[in-house]
Parts: C-alpha cells; structure tokens; sequence
C-alpha cells in the first residue's frame, strides 16, 4: 500500500540500537529482520553468519565495526534501523547514526547490566535529546540479574526506567515475561524458532510479583496524567488503551525509559520489543523542526518532516561499495528524484543525484525518490563527505555539522614495493573518506607514512582492509601515542614580517600575549587591541595564523591545545600592510611565544574498566601499579571485582594480553578516552 503525506510520516520510524560490546545488538537486529519477514534465516553472530555483520572482518571477529542500515516493516509500519557497532574504537559510528535517528534502543546485558560503552552511547543520545527504550537482554545467561540492570540504569545512566515486564524466571528457567499492561505472561514457542507466541493467565508464583510491579507503574503513570490518576484512585480498570498514549508522551519527553525483557538468542520477547518501537518511539513528525541556518544571511532556519517542505539532507556516513562512493542520507524535509541536482552547502557546488537505493546491509534496492523521514544511500555525490548538508539551491540551510573524535592512537606504514606508494596514498583517502576519525600524514623526515585513529583494533581492522579491499601489502611500525602539547607560562610576544616578494613590499608587526588554559577548554583567540593600531579587516588575518600555527607545536610538532592568544597591538603602514605579511608575522609570534611560555607535552590518558573473579584481583592491580595507573575504585558484583582506574595509552600496548595471563583468561577490560595530561617521564616521541 502507497502512502503519503503526514499519514506516511506517522507511520515511519528511524530507530538505532545501542549497547555495549557483546551486549546482544546485532542478535537482536537478526531476530527483528527474521520476524519482520526481512530475511528468511537467522543468523547467528557466533557463527560469522549474522546478515548486517557483512564485512569480513565483522564475521571473523564477531563483532560489529560499521553501522549497518535496513528497513523492515512491523504493525504497517517502515522501520529504518542501524545496527550500531560497541566497541569503543568505533564510538564515530554511533555518533554520527544518533545525529541523524529519531529513537533509540539500548540493549542490556542482564549478567553486564550497564557496561561503560553503555554509558557512553546512552549519554551521546542523550545529548541529541534521542527518546530511548531499553531491552534487557540475555535472561537466559548464568547470572541474570533483571532488578540489578534496571538499578543500574538509574545509578549510572540517571534514567527513570518505566518497566512494563518482567520475566517469567531467569537463568535455566527463563520461560518468557509477564506484561505489565495486559496482565499476562507471554510464551514462545521454541519449536517454531519464536515465530509463534501466545498470552496467557499469570502463573500463580508470579501473581504477586505482577501486582507489585503493576502498581508501581501505575502510579508512575498516574504522575503524568489526570486521568489515570482519577481512574487509579477510584480502583477503576485501566485497560491498555489508558495507557498507551501515556507511556509514548512520557517517552517521548525523556521523562522515562520503557523498560523491557527477553533473550534474543532464545528467540524470546523480539515481537513484544517491536510492539513498543511502534507504540512508543517518535515518528519524524513527533520530533522538532531541524534546526539550521542560512549560509549566507546567518539567519536560523528550520526544516519540518513534510514532502511540501524544500529539500533538505545530511550526510552521515560514506562508504566505498565495489569502487563506487555511497552517500548515506537522512533526508529531513522535502523529496528529491533520483538524476536531480542537489546543492552542497559546505562545499559551496552542486551534486548530481545519479540514483538512489534503499539499503539492507550491504545489498541495496533501487528507488525513484527519496522522500521526507527516510534513511537512503546516494550514488553521484563526489564532493560530499560525512556530515555535509545537501539541499535545494534555491532554499539553502547549514544543518549543525557532526562532532568528530581526535584519533589517539597511530602507527607507521610502509608500502612493500615502491610501486604501490602512491596506491597506498589514494587507498587511505579512501578510507579516510568513510572514517572521519581515521587521519594520515606523511612524515617529511623519515618519508614514512602514519596512520592515527582511536586505538590498536581500529587501526588492525584498517591495515586489515588495505589488504583485502585494496590488495595491498604493507609493513606495519609499532604503535605510537599521539600527544599534544601547551604552555604552562603566560607571556608576551611580538614579531614582524618585512619581505618584497614579485618587487612588491609587505611589512607587518604584530604582538600577542600567550596564556595557558584549563585543561580540556580548547584554544580561543581574542581581539583586544585599544589604539587601532591594526584595522579590523586585518584581524581574520592575523587570526588565521596564529590558529594555523597552533596545528604544529613547538616540541615535537604535534597539535597545541588549552593556549588563549590575545592580539594586544602591532604596527600598521598603509603603503606595505597586507593580509600575507600579518599572517606570517601572527605564525612567528605565536610559535616564538611558545618557545618562551615553557612548553609542555600532553599524553592521552584512558578510563579503564576491568572486570575480574575475585582471586585475581590482586595480580591485576598489582599490575596496573606497574603501568603506573591510578585505581579510582574496586567494587564487587556477585562473584567479580570491578576494577575502575585511569592509566596512560603509552602504558597500555599489550595489556590485553597481560591481562590474560594474570587471570588465566577469565578477566575481560574496556578502555576508552579520558582526558589529556602532561606527559610524567621522558618518553621516546619519534618514529
């Protein structure tokens, strides 16, 4: 059936799933696509066969490095949906997908409960104002811990979990759950791999439980709503239809997290959980206006979900398929008809829309147009790169671009033959191209190429796909830290430029006062000159070099970071002034002031999670001692120590292998970003 307009719209639903590492996302996509009727297997990640794990590297591993789009349909409705990647390395992926969903489902392990990804994507939705639903997954496992998780999300996610089931036993046990709605316990039918499902009367051990729990929720709701309040009060039956409407509101105002249950890999509680996608997750008509702003008067501008709207869209995510570029969009108003121009706002030029397809995984589906909610791969688009906004040209709007993470991490590269060098070269731009937090750069000294990027599995995963994708042979340098570097002193400095260059003079004075910042505020440059002794219209100038000079240091040459620049006067001759001759002198000054303002070098510093039986705990912390860490916290859960501490990347190499031998191969760890430092001990800083 062929909708449009807003009753189209309501029936649409861009959605993510989200968690931890081995939390079960991908198991849980797999069920929803076998379910929805999308595919006609389940496959399974355990046995590299999962669908939207397709890349080689997904189904050796068993774990999700790329966000994978597809579109399913359940109750009538279109769900887009992208299965998002856990591990750390690849947070850039989860990032620019929450930038662009309406909703979102964060997936729990019940024996993990929430993990530190988990932190991190829920409060990176959080920042997006993304309306959450949480699944509490593997009840199956030795350890389940319903309660525990959803305590869990109240302590470390600040979340108010609505829980609209329980389970109906846990571990071995695990049968199914109870619905808090209806009253009844659901049942699936493993014979029929959970296709066939029934509810039925509560057993008679969980009556009370139920009625607890019902009641909890219900008075929840009654907070929010007069009517359940009345109703509740005079012991009248609230049927699923009074509440409903209520727990979508609630969730749509983050005011309350439904909370569900289940075990995907037991094909139980999947339905239920696309049940509450459809009932409670906003469609792109309950989320605001996208805001944005003209590129040219500066004015703000809003785009709303409608087909009668001008075209507006963003790029999320490229990705390069059998040497051809495709573009993800998320289109945010109006349509647009594949062979139609399009205008890039950021690069200022237009784009030809050669065709367009809806995705599943890696396989896609030719469409006629891309219409305003949807979710589609462009091919035609050769300037455009992740996070560019495309529109119509006769309605232009800057949609806010996408934060990308600084890489942490790089090693050297170095082709096998000489022939390959500048196949190498055009090979990274590609992958450069896909991955916004993967940067290289030849070294001038050694001739050396190195790679950067957020830590030792994603530059694996990247030298990886050199070979298989590009056929290319390298040798690989040991891991090197990127640091950064600032200034520890304020100082004042001036410096000036006096050049003829083609018989034409350009002179130019400047003098800046150069001020260390709090770690972690960034680099800021201010005008406060008093006498007018540079005209206003040489301040971007001068500007612009000092904030150039600030990308290579002054010790080693890596970026400088937490310095205020303050222009605080300079000299001016109208004959010789030009724009060249204060920039350069901006540069000198600011790289001399470095020199003076005793610089410092800044190592990354990572948060470091370990979870290990209880008799190992004090190798483990006795090495984390000799890596010099610092340990913020060791609490218990059930048989396990969790281990919190903060250690230096430099320190870092190897550890998941001394981890195992110091626990016998029982403990496992997560590491990510933390904050920069200064560096302790000299520390080799070449390659």
């Amino acid at each position: 059936m062929v909708m449009s307009g807003v009753k189209r719209l309501q029936k649409i639903r861009n959605i993510g799933i989200i968690a931890h590492i081995d939390a079960g996302k991908t198991t849980v996509t797999e069920r929803i696509l076998y379910y929805t009727g999308k595919s006609h297997r389940m496959g399974e990640v355990h046995d590299g066969e999962a669908i939207m794990d397709w890349m080689e590297q997904e189904q050796e591993r068993g774990i999700t490095i790329t966000s994978a789009v597809t579109t399913c349909f359940w109750r009538e409705c279109e769900l887009h949906l992208i299965d998002t990647p856990g591990h750390v390395d690849f947070t850039i992926e989860v990032e620019r997908s929450l930038r662009v969903l309406d909703g979102a489902i964060g997936v729990f392990c019940a024996v993990g409960g929430v993990e530190p990804q988990s932190e991190t994507v829920w409060h990176q939705a959080d920042k997006y104002r993304v309306p959450k639903i949480a699944f509490i997954n593997k009840m199956d496992r030795l350890g389940a811990d319903f309660t525990g998780a959803v305590e869990q999300m109240r302590e470390k996610l600040g979340a108010r979990p609505l829980i609209l089931q329980i389970p109906l036993g846990a571990e071995t046990d695990f049968g199914g759950v109870i619905d808090l709605i209806k009253m009844q316990a659901v049942l699936w039918d493993d014979s029929t791999l959970g296709l066939s499902y029934e509810f039925t009367a509560i057993p008679p051990e969980y009556e009370e439980q139920a009625k607890a729990h019902r009641t909890e929720l219900l008075e929840s709701l009654a907070e929010l709503d007069d009517t359940i309040m009345e109703k509740y009060l005079a012991d009248e039956v609230l049927e699923p239809k009074d509440l409903l409407p209520v727990i979508r509101q609630a969730t749509l105002k983050l005011k309350m997290v439904p909370v569900l249950c289940g075990s995907a890999l037991k094909n139980k509680g999947i339905q239920l959980l696309l049940d509450a996608i459809v009932d409670f997750l906003p469609s792109p008509l309950d989320v605001e206006a996208v805001a944005g702003h003209h590129p040219e008067t500066g004015e703000k501008e809003n785009r709303s979900s409608s087909d009668d709207e001008p075209f507006a869209g963003l790029a999320f995510k490229i990705q390069m398929d059998q040497g051809r570029k495709l573009t993800y969009v998320r289109v945010y108003s109006g349509s647009v008809p594949a062979g139609a121009e399009v205008f890039n706002v950021n690069r200022k030029q237009k784009e030809k829309v050669a065709r367009i397809f809806q995705m599943h995984a890696n396989k896609r589906e030719r469409k006629a147009k891309a219409a305003a909610g949807e979710i589609v791969a462009m091919v035609g688009l050769k300037s455009t790169t992740t996070g560019d906004t495309i529109c119509s040209q006769n309605n232009p709007i800057l949609l806010e671009h996408i934060e990308f993470y600084e890489p942490v991490i790089s090693i050297a590269l170095e082709p096998r033959t000489r022939a390959d060098e500048d196949k190498l070269l055009q090979s990274l731009d590609k992958l450069a191209d896909e991955d916004p937090t993967f940067h290289f750069r030849q070294d001038p000294d050694t001739g050396q190429t190195i790679i950067s990027g957020m830590g030792e599995l994603h530059l694996d995963i990247l030298v990886n796909r050199l070979l298989r994708e590009y056929t290319l042979e390298v040798n690989v340098g040991k891991p090197q830290v990127v640091y950064r570097e600032t200034i520890t002193k304020s100082v004042e400095v001036e410096s000036s430029f006096d050049r003829e260059i083609a018989g034409v003079s350009h002179y130019a004075q400047v003098e800046l006062h150069l001020e260390p910042r709090l770690r972690g505020k960034g680099n800021l440059f201010r005008e406060l000159i008093r006498d007018g002794s540079i005209p206003e219209s040489l301040i971007p100038s001068v500007e612009e070099g000092v904030m150039e000079s600030l990308e290579s240091g002054v010790i080693a040459g890596y970026p400088i970071v937490d310095v205020e620049v303050a222009l605080i006067g300079g000299i001016y001759k109208e004959q010789t002034a030009s724009e060249l001759a204060f920039k350069v002198a901006a540069s000198t000054a600011l790289q001399e002031g470095c020199r003076k303002a005793q610089p410092q070098l800044l190592e990354p510093i990572m948060s470091v999670e370990i979870i290990v039986p209880e008799e190992f705990t004090g190798e483990v912390i006795n090495d984390l001692s000799i890596r010099k860490g610092k340990i913020e916290g060791v609490h218990s859960r059930r048989s396990v120590k969790i281990i919190h501490a903060i250690v230096a990347l430099s320190q870092m190499f190897g550890y998941s292998t001394a981890l195992r031998s110091a626990s016998q191969g029982r403990a496992t760890f997560t590491m990510q970003f933390s904050h920069f430092d200064s560096l302790v001990e000299k520390k080799e800083l070449y390659f």
